[in-house]
């Protein structure tokens, strides 16, 4: 479904919806389309620890990250 801006600024609740029922809405200005509404969807995590990554993942200083944040924010509190 398309929709223009001023749609967004006056019928906001029809927009969300449609969305709610799975459409997507495309929001355009000046006829280009600008922005989407999607149906939102948690996203799910797959590791609930405060793990690091890249070039981090095997430093040594870091095998305890909260330890490691807390250690580098000591001085600025």
């Amino acid at each position: 479904m398309n929709a223009t801006a001023k749609d967004l600024r006056f019928h906001s609740k029809e927009l969300l919806d449609t969305v709610t029922r799975g459409e997507e809405v495309v929001i355009t200005y000046r006829g280009k389309p600008c922005a989407k509404l999607v149906p939102f969807s948690p996203e799910i995590r797959k590791a609930e620890t405060n793990e690091l990554f890249g070039i981090w993942k095997d430093h040594d200083a870091t095998q305890d990250v909260d330890g490691y944040v807390r250690k580098l924010r000591k001085g600025r509190f």
